[in-house]
Parts: C-alpha cells; structure tokens; sequence
C-alpha cells in the first residue's frame, strides 16, 4: 500500500528535452533564415529585410511548423521552407505595425524600429519584399512534396494575411485606438 502513494521524483528530463528541443530548432532556422535573405542588391533592401528578420525573436511559429511536421511523420528539411516562410511572414506585419501610420513605435525587442533605422518607404518595401520572398521561397525550396500541397500551403498562407486574416486584425486594431470599451468579441477577432 506505501508504494501506491509513493511520490514520485519529478520528471526533470521534459522540460531539459524541450528547451534542447527548441534551441536546436531556433538555431535551425535561424541559419536557413541567413541563407534565404542574403546581402545582394540592392543592398539597402536586403539589409533592412534582414534587420527584422535576424534580430532575434523567439522562433515560435517556424518551430511549431517543424514540430507539426514531425509530429505526423515529415522531416525537418522538408518543412523548412515552410518555417522560414511563416517567420518571413511574421516578421512582415510587425514591421508595418510599427511604422507612424499605424503604431508609430520607436522599439521593438528593445532595439531601434526598421522604420527608425532605414525610413519608412525602405520599411514598408522590406516587409513588402519579405512577404513576397516567403511565398517564392516555399514554391522553390519546398522538395519531396506534391506541387499539389505546396499550392495548398500557399492558399491556407495567403489567406490567413489577407484581408481575412492579419490585414483584419490590423485593421481591427486601427478602429479600436481611442476606443474607451471594446467588446470581447471585438477583442478576440
């Protein structure tokens, strides 16, 4: 009978696991990330493009990409263009979030803004050129998948951005300034 209430000792090997697990990965896509955006010309582009996409961040949806491809079987460096793409396309709207027409923010992360270091037409041609690099980057570097579920990956993705998806919530953030009460409903769309 002692042994059924037996405490057991605390499994301190998962989260050890889980966070090898995610530095691994985060290192994994931060190399294929300089891959993808690297210095051509013109220079100034590629930089500010890079500014955002390099500076850090936590990784968290490319790596839940590699870890769902996983989870059902797939290999990482199938899945990577795919990673590298939504991270591209993370980074976008964050660049354009920050700029004076919308939230006119001077840091992000604690660092100086694209907008801040490059301007503002050089900002919005990054986050512009950075989501059109995500969408040729997966229709180019994707092998050993179906043209079929690429077209598919690339209709789920330009869905989710568009005016359904993130350019909606922007927009939804951009009526709600000022606002004293917004509804939960409002909220959570």
């Amino acid at each position: 009978m002692e042994e059924v209430f037996k405490q057991e000792e605390p499994m301190t090997d998962e989260p050890l696991y889980f966070k090898a697990y995610l530095a691994e990965k985060v290192n994994f896509v931060n190399q294929a990330l300089d891959k993808v955006v690297s210095f051509k010309g013109p220079q100034k582009i590629h930089e500010a493009m890079r500014y955002s996409l390099l500076t850090g961040g936590k990784r968290v949806c490319p790596v839940l990409c590699i870890g769902a491809c996983e989870l059902v079987g797939g290999e990482e460096l199938i899945e990577m263009p795919v990673a590298c793409a939504v991270e591209m396309i993370h980074a976008m709207p964050l660049i354009h979030d920050d700029l004076s027409c919308m939230d006119n923010d001077d840091l992000r992360l604690g660092k100086p803004t694209n907008h801040t270091v490059f301007g503002e037409a050089i900002a919005v041609l990054a986050g512009d050129a950075l989501l059109a690099l995500a969408f040729e980057h997966i229709a180019n570097a994707t092998h050993g998948v179906s043209s079929t579920r690429i077209v598919r990956v690339i209709r789920e993705l330009a869905k989710v951005i568009g005016s359904e998806g993130v350019v909606a919530g922007q927009v939804a953030d951009i009526q709600s300034s000022g606002l004293a009460n917004v509804s939960l409903e409002h909220l959570e769309f």
